[in-house]
């Protein structure tokens, strides 16, 4: 079992940046690939970012590459999300999850077993 817990949402303005941050409990946290996630009010949840249990492999949508990066502290048991440069669009709750280690589809979304609660980015103008 693993339990996620998201911070570092907030308000910013356009062209701001926020770093999210994802802290797992478990001591398995490290054999985990984890995935951020977002859903925008009326949209379903789309994938935002991706990186390997040894972050050494990274997996970024489309529309947010350039702007973001994903990273981990293994021994911190956290993942966070550099965003810089947001746009209105870009306001969401963002969650962060866990694939375990028999997933094989983690970089592209699917996977996932476990999700935390998410935390509000929004995106004035």
């Amino acid at each position: 079992q693993v339990q996620l817990v998201e911070s570092g949402g907030g308000l910013v303005q356009a062209g701001g940046s926020l770093r999210l941050s994802c802290v797992a409990s478990g001591r398995t946290f490290r054999s985990y690939a984890m995935g951020w996630f977002r859903q925008a009010p009326g949209k379903e949840r789309e994938f935002v970012a991706a990186i390997s249990w040894s972050g050494s492999m990274q997996y970024y949508a489309e529309f947010m590459k350039g702007r973001i990066t994903i990273s981990r502290d293994n021994a911190k048991n956290t993942v966070y999300l550099q965003m810089n440069s947001l746009k209105l669009d870009d306001t969401a709750v963002y969650s962060c999850a866990a694939a375990p280690p028999w997933s094989s589809s983690w970089g592209t979304g699917s996977g996932y077993d476990y999700w935390g609660q998410g935390t509000q980015v929004t995106v004035s103008s």
